[in-house]
C-alpha cells in the first residue's frame, strides 16, 4: 500500500481523497494556488504546496509544476480528482516515467476512450446502440448538413473533447446548425483547445443515465448500478439519485442490459479503476451509449450510499495493484440516495456566480444526511473555478423517505454572505413531477419558463 499521496486537486473532491487517505493510514499532501491558500485540503493534508497563481493555467493545470511537487514531497501516488488533469492521458504518463503511481485509468485506457467520437465507434464494436449520426469528426458546414440531412432534425452538435455542457448545441434546421456548428467549435476550442465536433440525432424528452463501473488489472470488471442525472440546466447536472425512478417503474429489465453494455465498453477498453459510463435512454425504453468519464464523479457518494462501496478507496487499492474484492453477483444494493449540487449561484440571475466571503454556515445533520464540502463560515469563495461548493447527499430506505430527508436538509441548510442554489432545488424537491419521478433532461428548462416560473418564485 502507498505510505504518501499527493492530492492533485482542490475544493471537496480533495477533502474526500484526503479523508479516504487517512482512514487507510496514508500520509498526504494538498497542492493549492494562491487563491486556495485557506482552503479546507490546505488544512486538512499533512503537508501542503503552493504551484501557482489563482488561474488554474498557472497551478492546477500545470503538469511541471504538480509532478516538482510531488518529487519534493518524496510521493509514491497522485490522486487526480475530478475535472482539471483527471482524464490526461499525458500526465498518466508523465507520471508513470517519474515512478509515480497515477490513481485512476491508464493510459491506454484514455487513449481508446480519447474523445466522445473515438468512444462511439469503439461502443459499436462492443455491440452497444449509439445514436445515428456522424462517422467521426464533422470537418466543414458541408459535411455538418450532410449529416442533418441523413439522420433529420432536431440535432446534437458535440464537442469531441467535451464536457459540463460546454461545445454543445442543439439545431433545428439548416440554419442554426451552421450558426451552432461554429458556435460550438469556437465554444470547445477556448474551453479543451480542440475545436473537433460530431453529430448525433438529438433525442427528444431524454433520460440520462449512468453506470459506475470499478476494473482491476487482472481484467476484472464490475458495474455498481445506475445513476439518474436527468434534472439538469445547459447539461450540468443539479440534482442526482439513484436508482433511477424511470428504470424502477417503467423499465427494470434496463438495468442488468445496461449494466452489461457498460461493462462491454469498459472491457473493450481495456479499462481499470473508477470510471462512468454514461447513456441516454428514451420514454420508450432505448438506450444509447453517449461517453465514458474516465475519473471519479461528482456524484459518487450517492453509489456509495446504496452499495456500502467506499468507492475512493476503491480507486487506491486497485492503483496499489490489489485485485477487487468486490463481485458482481456480491454487490447488494439497499434504499435509495439523492444528491443535490450546492452552488455558489444566483437561479434567479441566469445562474450568475456568486463569489465572495461566506458570513454564517451550518450545514444540515442527522441519520442519512451527508455532506461533503470544503467550505466555512468565514471562507471567501474564489471567482476562479468551478461555482460547486459542496454536496448535499440523503439516504432513506425508499425514494420518498430520501426525499423527505432531502427536502428538510435543504430547509436546514444555512449559508449567508453569498447566493446559493438551496432554494432553487428546495423546489425541486417540491415539484409534483420530480416527486413522481416523471422528469428528463428539459425538466429545469420547464421549471424555469413561463406560469411555472412565477409560481416557482413565488414559493421560493
Amino acid at each position: 500500500m502507498f505510505e504518501k499521496i499527493l492530492v492533485a486537486n482542490r475544493g471537496e473532491i480533495a477533502v474526500r481523497v484526503i479523508r479516504a487517505c487517512k482512514e487507510l493510514n496514508i500520509r498526504t499532501v494538498a497542492v493549492y494556488s494562491e487563491a486556495d491558500a485557506n482552503s479546507m485540503h490546505v488544512q486538512l493534508a499533512d503537508e501542503a504546496i503552493c504551484i501557482g497563481k489563482a488561474a488554474a493555467t498557472d497551478s492546477y493545470l500545470r503538469i511541471d509544476r504538480i509532478i516538482s511537487a510531488a518529487e519534493i514531497a518524496d510521493v509514491d501516488a497522485i490522486h487526480p480528482g475530478y475535472g482539471f488533469l483527471s482524464e490526461n492521458a499525458h500526465f498518466a504518463d508523465v507520471c508513470d516515467s517519474c515512478n509515480i503511481r497515477f490513481i485512476g485509468p491508464s493510459s491506454r485506457a484514455m487513449n481508446a476512450l480519447e474523445d466522445k467520437a473515438i468512444s462511439r465507434q469503439l461502443a459499436k464494436k462492443a455491440g452497444v446502440p449509439t445514436p445515428p449520426g456522424s462517422d467521426g469528426i464533422v470537418e466543414n458546414e458541408k459535411d455538418a448538413l450532410s449529416v442533418a440531412k441523413k439522420i433529420g432534425y432536431p440535432v446534437m452538435i458535440k464537442a469531441v473533447a467535451g464536457g459540463g455542457g460546454r461545445g454543445m448545441r442543439i439545431a433545428h434546421n439548416d440554419i442554426s446548425l451552421i450558426k451552432g456548428y461554429h458556435t460550438a467549435r469556437t465554444e470547445a476550442e477556448k474551453a479543451f483547445g480542440n475545436s473537433a465536433v460530431y453529430i448525433e440525432k438529438f433525442i427528444e424528452n431524454p433520460h440520462h443515465i449512468e453506470f459506475q463501473i470499478l476494473g482491476d488489472a487482472r481484467g476484472n470488471i464490475i458495474h455498481l448500478g445506475e445513476r439518474d442525472c436527468s434534472v439538469q440546466r445547459r447539461n450540468q447536472k443539479v440534482v442526482e439519485e439513484t436508482p433511477s425512478p424511470l428504470i424502477e417503474n417503467r423499465f427494470p429489465k434496463l438495468r442488468k442490459e445496461i449494466g452489461k453494455a457498460a461493462i462491454r465498453i469498459a472491457q473493450a477498453a481495456h479499462y481499470t479503476n473508477a470510471g462512468t459510463v454514461e447513456f441516454v435512454v428514451d420514454d420508450k425504453g432505448n438506450y444509447y451509449f453517449l461517453e465514458v468519464n474516465k475519473r471519479i464523479q461528482v456524484e459518487h457518494p450517492i453509489t456509495e450510499e446504496v452499495t456500502g462501496v467506499d468507492l475512493i478507496k476503491q480507486q487506491i487499492w486497485i492503483a496499489a495493484g490489489e485485485p477487487l474484492k468486490l463481485s458482481q453477483s456480491s454487490l447488494q444494493f439497499r434504499g435509495h440516495a439523492i444528491e443535490c449540487r450546492i452552488n455558489a449561484e444566483d437561479p434567479f440571475d441566469d445562474f450568475r456566480p456568486s463569489p465572495g466571503r461566506i458570513e454564517m454556515y451550518y450545514q444540515p445533520g442527522g441519520r442519512g444526511t451527508r455532506v461533503d464540502t470544503h467550505v466555512y463560515a468565514g471562507y471567501s469563495i474564489p471567482p476562479h473555478y468551478d461555482s460547486m461548493i459542496g454536496k448535499l447527499i440523503t439516504y432513506g430506505k425508499d425514494r420518498r423517505e430520501a426525499m423527505d430527508k432531502m427536502s428538510r436538509a435543504l430547509e436546514e441548510f444555512l449559508i449567508t454572505g453569498i447566493k446559493t442554489t438551496i432554494s432553487f432545488q428546495q423546489a425541486i424537491l417540491q415539484d409534483p413531477n420530480f416527486r413522481r419521478g416523471v422528469y428528463s433532461t428539459n425538466f429545469v428548462e420547464q421549471l424555469l419558463s413561463g406560469a411555472r416560473r412565477e409560481l416557482l418564485e413565488e414559493k421560493i
